[in-house]
């Protein structure tokens, strides 16, 4: 990540050191649409302090998104956080509401209704401030609301609304829900869905007096004007961006290329040091989240967490495993999730354990042995861990001798406390 993070500053510094960024209205020789893009980025600069400057850049493609969303068929989510208040949410969010396509900012969000409806007129472009509160999961509706921002993720999302009919009855209408969406707040505690299609900006307090104040009084006409050629740039590239289908770095795939993919069409229609730029911040995304998800930053979902824990305690030489030894290990390798002093208030059991993995990923347990007690075979495992990319330890090189005694090899070759009823017997 720090190798990424590298090459960010080193195409921003080349960038810079090439005087390839003028005043507003000095780069119209610059080719393609990176004068534009150059330009929205110098204003963003002059009043807004990201802790990583490779965000504004990230905040300039968004903002040229927003004119090209039909093209892109995908809009990240961008959520603009900070730890503390006084960072700079709501100036970040007013200079977006002047550069963006048809804005609305809003407080509160008072119904799903409405938000729909007012998206059945048009598309906008929603910037939605104080997230932490007005998007906050304890308030009645909230989860309707996130629901309608999740689908209008995609081009094609609806949402049905009943409307009155001309005969005195009801009709079902389905109201677009697409458009682009800014969330502004201190750590907002938005659902993982919702995460998972967004995009961070970092914002601190400008403690050093960097930034200018944005004095909309005198400042309106000029955002107007950067505004205006970021939006003929828009409409001059608007048959490039929908046909073109750039590659992203292998790495970003799934849901991380949905959320960078429509920002790459833009940069590439740019052209410069743009399509580089997007590259390199999709990639330390996806690093970031493997990180945050490595150190437990990131929750996940319980199921997914055994599936990853009955890969670390699964034997090599094992194509079948009883369930009250995997119970035994999962507990013994993971206390804090598993064991009796987990946040569920007892250890796992059988029946829950059965539960997860048949309602998350349709494994079941089975019985080779007619006589003998249930488990779990290597083969059953394997369709769901292929989906998350982890395996099953492989198969030993040499079958294990047939005079080997009972008694507690196992436990002793995974370093873990021996229980006489657990021998190799039980445990296969």
């Amino acid at each position: 990540m720090d190798d990424v993070q590298a090459a960010l500053q080193a195409v921003d510094e080349a960038w810079a050191a090439s005087g390839s960024a003028g005043s507003a209205g000095s780069s119209g020789s610059i080719p393609g649409g990176a004068g534009e893009l150059d330009e929205v980025r110098e204003w963003l600069a002059r009043f807004i302090c990201t802790v990583d400057d490779s965000d504004l850049d990230l905040l300039t493609l968004w903002a040229a998104h927003t004119y090209l969303v039909v093209e892109t068929y995908t809009s990240p989510r961008l959520v603009i956080d900070s730890p503390v208040p006084g960072s700079g949410k709501t100036t970040c969010l007013e200079h977006l509401e002047r550069l963006c396509f048809h804005p609305i900012q809003m407080a509160a969000l008072s119904s799903p209704a409405l938000l729909v409806r007012m998206l059945d007129a048009g598309m906008r472009t929603i910037l939605i401030d104080e997230a932490d509160r007005s998007l906050s999961p304890e308030k009645d509706g909230i989860g309707d609301l996130l629901a309608i921002l999740n689908s209008g993720y995609k081009r094609g999302g609806t949402r049905p609304v009943l409307e009155p009919a001309k005969d005195g009855g009801w009709k079902v209408n389905e109201m677009p829900t697409y458009s682009p969406v800014a969330m502004a707040g201190n750590n907002p505690n938005l659902p993982d869905d919702t995460k998972s299609r967004s995009i961070r900006v970092l914002l601190m307090p400008d403690i050093n007096g960097e930034a200018e104040d944005s004095d909309w009084e005198m400042n309106d006409a000029e955002a107007a004007y950067v505004a205006k050629r970021l939006e003929g740039w828009a409409d001059s590239v608007r048959d490039t961006v929908r046909e073109n289908r750039p590659p992203l770095p292998e790495v970003v795939k799934g849901r991380a290329r949905e959320r960078w993919f429509p920002l790459k069409r833009v940069a590439v229609a740019a052209g410069g040091r743009w399509p580089e730029l997007v590259d390199l911040m999709a990639v330390r995304d996806v690093e970031r989240i493997e990180i945050e998800r490595e150190e437990g930053i990131m929750q996940e979902k319980p199921a997914v967490v055994m599936l990853r824990d009955l890969c670390a305690v699964w034997e090599p030489d094992a194509d079948f495993l009883k369930t009250e030894y995997l119970l035994y290990r999962l507990v013994d390798y993971n206390p804090e999730t598993w064991g009796a002093q987990s946040s569920y208030g007892k250890a796992l059991t059988a029946q829950r354990m059965g539960r997860m993995l048949v309602n998350a990923f349709n494994i079941h347990s089975s019985r080779p042995d007619t006589n003998g007690k249930r488990g779990y075979t290597r083969a059953s495992l394997k369709p769901a861990l292929r989906r998350f990319g982890l395996t099953l330890p492989d198969e030993p090189d040499e079958p294990a001798k047939a005079d080997e005694p009972d008694g507690c090899e196992v436990c002793q070759r995974l370093g873990v406390p021996c229980y006489d009823h657990y021998t190799k017997e039980n445990a296969s």
